[in-house]
């Protein structure tokens, strides 16, 4: 399985490059206020709307993620209180639990 992935990653890869060395002509940006960018290649062109592109999706799923670290801490802390309460012993708790830290 592991070959067969890096086969199709190569695939991609040459279907890619393959691609960007047909796009290499030149091309002009236009921006906002009249502001135009001439002669730029245009895989330069796609490789940075790819890249901010990935960016921005990757900052679009970093709430989520802090959302599941903070449950699963949560969860972890929970089960570790219920166990604890199964063997009859005191669980330990931390001293952030019971007077959270100030931020300075």
């Amino acid at each position: 399985m592991r070959y067969l992935i890096w086969a199709l990653r190569l695939l991609v890869f040459i279907a890619v490059l393959m691609f960007a060395l047909k796009n290499t002509g030149p091309v002009a940006v236009n921006f906002y206020a009249d502001y135009v960018v001439q002669e730029v290649p245009l895989i330069v062109v796609m490789l940075v709307t790819f890249v901010v592109g990935t960016v921005f999706g990757l900052l679009l799923t970093v709430p989520a993620a802090m959302r599941r670290r903070r449950e699963a801490v949560r969860l972890r802390r929970e089960l570790d209180r219920l166990q604890a309460a199964a063997n009859g012993t005191t669980p330990e708790i931390a001293p952030e639990a019971i007077a959270p830290m100030s931020p300075l």
